[in-house]
Parts: C-alpha cells; structure tokens; sequence
C-alpha cells in the first residue's frame, strides 16, 4: 500500500515535467518525427513511474550483490544490463524480454565475445564478428536479446580487466546479473502490478471434437495471425497471441463504440437464489428445481462467493457406475438423503460438491468481455460482484444473448430511421 501512494506522489511530479497536452499532440502526429520512429506515447504517467523506479531498484540491488560478493575492484555489474532493464521493466510484455533471451542470450553473447578475442584479439573486425555471430546463434537459440549484441562487443574491447576473466566473464558478471535482474523485474510486476491481466484468449474445443472454438469459426484465427506476420519476413516485437489480445480488445472498442457500453448491471438477474457452504443438499437441489436453474451460487455470511454448486456438481458426486443395479433417480435419493449421526462417507453439505474457486465479473464490465467466457470456455453463468467483492447478480449465456441481439436489433432501427 505504501508503494502504491509513493507511485501517485511521485505521478504528480511526472505529469509536471510532462509537455502540455497540444505541444504532446503536435509532437506525435508530425509525419516528419513518426517517420524518424518518434514514439507515441501509451503509458500514463503512474505506469512511467513505476517502470522508471523498477528499472533503477533492480539495477541497485543486481549491481550491489555483485559488489558485495566479489567486491568493488571487480566486474561487479555488466554494462549492457542497463539496456536489459530497460527491456525487463519498460516493455516487458515483449518476446524479447522474457526470462529466456534475457539469460541465455547474454550469456551466449558473451561466450562468443570471449571466445572471438582470445582467437583474434581486440580489434573492430573482432567486434564486428562478436556481435554478428552472437546475433546469429540468437536466432536458432528462440533467444533474441538487443542488449546481447552490447555484451559480446564488451567481453572483445572491455580491457584487461574483463580479459583477465576470460570464459568466466560469461558467469560473473553476466549470467548473475541477467537472473537476478530477471528475478528483480519479475517481483516488482508482480508487487506493484495492479492492472487486470488481458484475458486469455482459448481456442481448445472444451468438447474433445475437431471442431474449431466458436470464436474461431468465422473471423481470423491464430493460424491467420501467425502466417501474417511470417508473411513480413522479420522478427517482429510481439508475438501472435498478444497481438491476438490486442486485436480482440480492439474489437470490443469498436462494438463498443457502434452499440453503446451495455455493462453486467444492465443485463444481469438481481433476485438471486443463494445457498451457503453449511446448506444440506436436499435444500439446495429443492431450490434448483422449484426456480428451474441450474446453478446456485454459494456465498459466506458476507455475501461473497465462495462457490457455485450445479446439477452436474450433484451428478458427479452421486457415483455413478454402468455396473451398478441402482438406476439414476435412486443414486441421487441416496446422496441427498442425511446421513444420521457424525459420521458419513458422502457428501451432505453444498461446501462439499461445490466448484471453487468460480470466475466471476464485475458491475462494470462491459457485456462483450463475456463473450470468449460464455463461448469458447464453456461457461453457462457468472456471478456479478459489486465494488466490495459481495454478490449483486447473476448473467447467463441467454442474457448475453439477449444483451446483444437487442443492441443489434437497436442498431438496425436507428439506421432505418
């Protein structure tokens, strides 16, 4: 929390220092600057903060282990893990800033680099072979790390006391480093990291049939998406599937945008049905069949879900068995019926057969982020929380259904008019 409130302190300061909002916009849509590759700015100010003061603690807290162990008058810190920081804590989403380039990329930069000066010597055709070799073994390796390139040059002209380290250069400073800055950029994101992670896009057929997901049935797939960027040529600074993210939260914009932002509030059943992890099952079947649903959701004293007990919940626990002479109806007679005593072998409360932990959705969220889940993940409902995490609805596939044709249909009748 405390790291939190710095972050806003030090926002403040930055949006300060931040140009004015015309001169940003003239900047960034001059065609002489963005053909130069001057970058658009997506971050806010909170999350340059963040990346900026990461950056700099993971930098102190490499270099100063290194220090520590091995002293000051040694390669405590490689250079190039300042372009790695960059990397790990500006653009971390990045192929090429995951844990693998980062570690095995540099560390195999600087094998080659140590090996190419202990054959040829310093010179600029040594440099030049370091750093093209190094950048060709990166490619067969899956491990392209730019600040890779810096690190074979540097075990070439780095002077003696990197000479004097010969292969070792490779383990200490190098592969040290690049773990533990690793390791730093992978904490902070996860400390301070409050976003809401994009939700992953499925295309397995929950089914086990070769049928393709719903969503993958119409439209572009993954396989579109891979042959696209195969088509360029080049190594591009994203992979298919956060490029496939991007593009799916592109299009819930523009639906968005067409129908209007219709939230989980406006579509979801408010008069609930609920049980708790304490509710026999023979009440908890009762309330299915005397409202003719088919799931309930569980919920502690607090009225936050802790669950969500359905028919199949009941089917799976009544042990079903091809073998067995009791017929469907007498099996599940059996596994609602107490048990007397305080002893049973089965279950006799809905905390027992319930699923947990349940996916569930906010007031807020937009109606069409519930699309994948509903379709592709073979979800038939989810419950809605409000603000303070405690139940307020219910949405199922029909709502969403509903929710859409009627914006649809809305649609078509405005643009008739």
């Amino acid at each position: 929390m405390g790291a939190r409130t710095t972050f806003a302190g030090w926002s403040r300061v930055w949006t300060i220092l931040t140009p004015c909002a015309t001169m940003k916009n003239l900047l960034e849509n001059s065609r002489g600057l963005l053909w130069l590759g001057f970058q658009r700015q997506t971050v806010d100010a909170r999350e340059r903060t963040r990346d900026v003061t990461g950056a700099a603690l993971g930098l102190l807290l490499t270099g100063g282990l290194s220090w520590w162990a091995w002293g000051a008058d040694s390669v405590w810190l490689g250079a190039p893990m300042g372009a790695s920081a960059v990397l790990l804590f500006a653009v971390p989403s990045s192929p090429l800033a995951q844990p693998w380039p980062v570690v095995v990329g540099n560390l195999m930069a600087a094998l080659v680099g140590v090996f190419i000066f202990r054959t040829l010597g310093a010179s600029p055709l040594s440099a030049a072979l370091a750093g093209g070799l190094a950048l060709a073994l990166m490619f067969p390796l899956r491990c392209v790390h730019p600040p890779a390139g810096a690190v074979a040059i540097t075990a070439v002209v780095g002077g003696a006391t990197v000479h004097n380290l010969g292969y070792g250069f490779a383990l200490t400073p190098i592969a040290v480093n690049s773990v533990v800055l690793v390791a730093c950029a992978l904490l902070w994101r996860r400390l301070t990291h409050n976003h809401v992670a994009p939700h992953p896009v499925v295309h397995a057929n929950r089914h086990r049939t070769t049928d393709a997901a719903p969503q993958d049935r119409i439209g572009m797939t993954i396989e579109d998406l891979d042959a696209a960027l195969r088509s360029f040529n080049e190594l591009f600074d994203i992979d298919s599937q956060s490029l496939e993210q991007v593009l799916r939260h592109a299009q819930g914009l523009a639906w968005e945008r067409q129908f209007g932002k219709v939230r989980c509030a406006d579509i979801m059943s408010r008069d609930l049905v609920t049980v708790e992890f304490a509710t026999p099952l023979q009440e908890a079947w009762t309330l299915l069949h005397r409202h003719r649903i088919r799931a309930l959701p569980v919920v502690d004293r607090a009225r936050r879900v802790i669950g969500v007990v359905t028919l199949v919940d009941f089917l799976k626990h009544a042990r079903l068995d091809p073998r067995d002479h009791l017929s469907l109806g007498q099996r599940i007679r059996k596994l609602l019926a107490p048990t007397p005593g305080d002893y049973s072998d089965k279950a006799e409360v809905v905390g027992q057969i319930m699923t947990s932990p349940v996916l569930t959705v906010t007031e807020e969220d937009a109606v069409v982020e519930l699309v994948p889940r509903l379709s592709d993940e073979g979800m038939h409902h989810l419950p809605v929380v409000d603000a303070e995490r405690r139940l307020s609805g219910m949405v199922t596939q029909s709502d969403l259904m509903a929710a859409l044709y009627r914006s649809q249909s809305s649609l078509q009748t405005v643009k008739s008019t």
